[in-house]
């Protein structure tokens, strides 16, 4: 019943703005959350937080009785679900309050103090569900017939159902609910390391300047036209994170383990299936992705020889020439106020009631623009306030990739502030399955939008190549990712051990074979195999295949809206309000994708292959 914070990390920075302000305390308030919205203070949260754990003894109160009468299993899942949704709130106040300054020890006590205050609302219904499957399925049937208050609980109930062999004992399930904060553990380390405490190094670039090589410099450093200033950026940055590989392979072991324990304890034949048996995905739907993207490297590599052609390469093409410019004359920059209205533009085709929605989400400030000093890297939406609003973080810094992250943003907003508007709380919250769909789907809206203006043959082609970017970093790195993560974790269910050494030879066999290195495609330097330590996607278990997913899911679907066929387009809108009242692959079926076949990867495999074949003639007309 636990909301899902939907958390999606896009890393985007230019070297063009990081001299830009980074005093949040010089920030006009309209780039910044207004999170009095949640709670007026750090105190009313308290107030708010002890009044919730409070009542988490009464949850026992019901232990025993649920299958006495249908009333009584009412009042208890509506206890239950009160409790959930004033805790996710609390949550969501204190993790973003943490976000805007990772430095400061009191919001992140804050956030340890939710992530407790859960485990103890885990411990404390830990009962409800073996319960209920002690009630049995026959019972909890006749409870739906006679009781109207459990009607927004019937999936839920029947979920349970299907979930019975995984279910434990109440005692067992106290202990795995007791465990969520030693669970936390492994990500919440790597993220202080990674975003505070590491010391990343400084490096003098060829204008002459000295610049500290952390997360936003490299972001920014890698897209720079200098191809030795890129070099020098991806070599420092890497081989700094190599020279803490022991620990970076501890975290990541540790985070292994707890998958692998809840997988052993919860009776999973494997870490996948433990993970994807919540959101009732089939394995295959993972594994089909590996295999028909390994399937469809040649077209991959056809991207990067044109990559190379483009760029002027005679020589090898590397790794580290794979952020810079396709084309060195068209520097896209946009003002937070321009991507606004490119945005609101975009989204036109979704109806005037989705864009009055966007329109308040930059007038109410529901959004947080600027990168300011110890600020959370990236980007995500956060749709858990259920009773607000969503909230967005950016680090904003004006090319066209940041305009792209605020409409993916803002893909992910209008879902939850949809799902969460039109279903009542036991089914606003989605899985992430379906959660990068609306997001992707917004930035094919933006795209579409751009080259219908766009006649001009080098603005164009950057942006038929940020398209081509943009299938590269979330079709094909991603399912690198998810590949490396499966191969990481089928070590760990061998009893292999899982170092630093091993997985950064894994990492770079892996990269190696995606990017063409054996064939002279691409370059892959061995300082690549310290790359996976960078990714913060792999302490949130089995995720990032989701991109790859989502992004042939929303290629399919946008497609059918831009023909201006007003069935798709309702059928997208009644998707993005149906937050989680089905199983995920259910509810893209009922929008008009099957993604247990491989007709959404084929057909993104063939417009990647149209636009290639439309850049190739704009190339051969200059």
């Amino acid at each position: 019943m636990r909301r899902v914070l939907i958390f999606a990390v896009v890393m985007c920075m230019s070297v063009a703005m990081l001299a830009q302000e980074r005093d949040r305390s010089k920030v006009p308030d309209k780039f910044k959350w207004n999170l009095a919205e949640i709670y007026p203070s750090d105190a009313a949260w308290r107030a708010a937080k002890d009044k919730a754990l409070a009542q988490l003894p009464k949850l026992r109160e019901y232990q025993g009785g649920l299958g006495s009468s249908a009333r009584v299993l009412a009042d208890a899942l509506e206890l239950m679900s009160n409790l959930d949704k004033e805790l996710s709130r609390q949550y969501v106040y204190a993790s973003m309050q943490s976000d805007l300054d990772t430095r400061q020890s009191g919001p992140q006590g804050m956030q340890q103090e939710m992530q407790q205050a859960y485990a103890n609302f885990g411990a404390a219904a830990s009962f409800i569900e073996p319960e209920i499957l002690k009630v049995g399925a026959a019972k909890i049937d006749q409870f739906l017939s006679a009781e109207p208050r459990l009607k927004v609980y019937a999936f839920y109930l029947h979920d349970i159902t299907r979930r019975a062999p995984h279910t434990l004992s109440d005692v067992e399930e106290k202990i795995l609910a007791d465990a969520g904060p030693l669970a936390g553990s492994a990500s919440n380390i790597y993220n202080i390391l990674a975003n505070a405490d590491f010391p990343y190094p400084t490096v003098k670039f060829s204008d002459g300047k000295e610049m500290k090589v952390d997360q936003a410099t490299f972001a920014a450093m890698r897209t720079s036209p200098n191809r030795e200033d890129r070099k020098l950026a991806m070599s420092a940055f890497f081989q700094a994170l190599g020279t803490f590989g022991r620990t970076f392979g501890t975290t990541m072991n540790s985070e292994v383990q707890k998958v692998r324990f809840y997988a052993k304890a919860r009776k999973y034949h494997s870490d996948l299936e433990a993970q994807l048996d919540g959101p009732n995905i089939p394995t295959s739907v993972y594994t089909r992705l590996i295999d028909g993207v390994n399937k469809n490297l040649p077209t991959f590599h056809r991207y990067l020889r044109l990559r190379k052609k483009m760029m002027g390469i005679t020589d090898d093409l590397h790794y580290y020439d794979l952020y810079a410019p396709l084309v060195k004359d068209v520097d896209l920059k946009y003002t937070p106020d321009q991507a606004e209205k490119l945005v609101l533009d975009a989204v036109r085709p979704l109806g005037d009631d989705y864009n009055r929605v966007v329109q308040r989400a930059f007038n109410e400030r529901w959004v947080d623009f600027m990168p300011t000093e110890g600020k959370q890297s990236g980007a995500y939406s956060n749709g858990g306030a259920y009773d607000v609003h969503p909230f967005m973080l950016l680090n904003y810094l004006g090319q066209y990739n940041d305009v792209s992250t605020l409409a993916h943003e803002l893909g992910h907003t209008m879902h939850s502030y949809y799902s969460n508007k039109t279903q009542p709380y036991p089914t606003a919250s989605y899985q992430t399955f379906v959660a990068e769909v609306a997001s992707t789907f917004n930035e094919a809206l933006l795209m579409d939008h751009l080259l219908k203006q766009i006649k001009d043959k080098p603005t164009r082609l950057a942006l038929l190549g940020n398209y081509l970017e943009n299938a590269k970093a979330t079709v094909f790195r991603q399912t690198q990712f998810a590949e490396f993560e499966l191969r990481m974790h089928e070590i760990a269910e061998k009893d292999e051990p899982i170092t630093g050494d091993a997985l950064a030879k894994l990492y770079l066999d892996i990269t190696k074979r995606y990017y063409g290195d054996k064939a002279g495609v691409t370059r892959v330097d061995d300082y690549i195999a310290h790359e996976w330590s960078y990714i913060p996607h792999f302490y949130r278990d089995f995720y990032v295949f989701q991109y790859a997913t989502s992004f042939t899911a929303a290629e399919a679907l946008s497609a059918k809206v831009l023909t201006g066929d007003k069935a798709a387009t309702d059928r997208y809108l009644h998707f993005i309000s149906s937050g989680g009242s089905k199983y995920p692959i259910d509810l893209l079926k009922d929008a008009g994708v099957d993604m247990t076949t491989d007709e959404p990867l084929n057909l993104t495999i063939k417009k990647m292959n149209a636009v290639m074949d439309e850049m190739e003639k704009l190339l051969a007309e200059k």
